[in-house]
């Protein structure tokens, strides 16, 4: 007999962790536990002299910046447990594992935040090895942050997807990413250029605009909603149904388009054209 899952669409479906699965930066609640202060200063001033790659800002001041070089493993895993995390993210893996009629997928996460962390904060919902972060290598006597092995920040995050696809053996056009900020840019324009599918969790400026959609909810669910949509061409009767399956009701669902617009007066507009203009607009 043959096997159901070989006449299933298999996916790679890899989100961020930090603002995508929770609500919360990893670094400051870090900062806010060890009263460190100024966290998000030091992360500006990196960024202005581009000196990391975004999303790798916390990597480098755990390994450079004194204040920081107090932190060991058993303080990442702390925080990880702090994290606030979105609503239903159990319930969002399990939907994913049980797979939807015709469609399979790979669920994994991929972020710049330390390895521990994440683990810590998804443990018993996401497995271990389907976790992949900022890893560390620690001094064995000391217990101190010796160097970075892998930061999954910016192009890195790219490096970590197509490992995962080889791995998986699934083509470009069934890869599915969700983040929430510039760390995902690189990310999501590597698997738009290869006919893959991008979602935006938040309104933030670039990644709003090179993300094919774009959801906004405090739950972890919500992603389904554009996959079931673009992917599977549900209609929203057929949603509302699946949710309301597992005891969820869509309470709201607006629809809407973004534009971004800046808007200024021009300060050289000569009273002639200025006149112009009005004539133009009232005809």
């Amino acid at each position: 007999m043959r096997d159901k899952t070989t006449t299933m669409r298999h996916y790679l479906l890899a989100s961020d962790f930090d603002q995508t699965l929770s609500f919360n930066d990893s670094g400051i609640v870090l900062s806010d536990m060890l009263d460190i202060p100024s966290f998000r200063e030091r992360v500006q001033g990196l960024s202005n002299i581009n000196l990391v790659q975004q999303g790798g800002e916390l990597s480098y001041l755990l390994l450079h910046d004194p204040e920081f070089r107090k932190v060991r493993k058993e303080h990442l895993i702390e925080v990880g447990r702090r994290i606030r995390l979105k609503q239903n993210i159990q319930l969002l893996t399990e939907f994913l594992a049980d797979g939807i009629e015709g469609y399979r997928f790979s669920f994994f996460v991929i972020s710049a935040a330390p390895e521990e962390v994440i683990k810590a904060a998804l443990e018993n919902i996401v497995p271990a090895d389907h976790i992949y972060g900022t890893r560390f290598h620690y001094d064995e006597s000391t217990g101190e942050i010796k160097s970075i092995l892998r930061v999954p920040a910016g192009y890195g995050k790219v490096a970590v997807m197509d490992e995962l696809q080889a791995r998986l053996q699934i083509g470009h056009d069934r890869v599915i990413y969700v983040g929430d900020g510039g760390s995902d840019v690189n990310v999501m324009l590597h698997v738009n250029r290869r006919d893959g599918y991008t979602i935006a969790v938040s309104d933030a400026k670039y990644v709003a605009q090179i993300a094919k959609r774009t959801v906004m909810s405090d739950d972890a669910l919500s992603v389904l909603v554009p996959i079931l949509e673009d992917i599977a061409g549900w209609d929203t009767a057929q949603i509302r149904i699946l949710f309301e399956s597992r005891g969820l009701f869509i309470q709201e669902w607006d629809k809407v388009q973004t534009d971004w617009l800046t808007i200024t007066a021009e300060m050289n507009l000569t009273d002639a054209r200025r006149s112009r203009l009005l004539e133009v607009a009232d005809v």
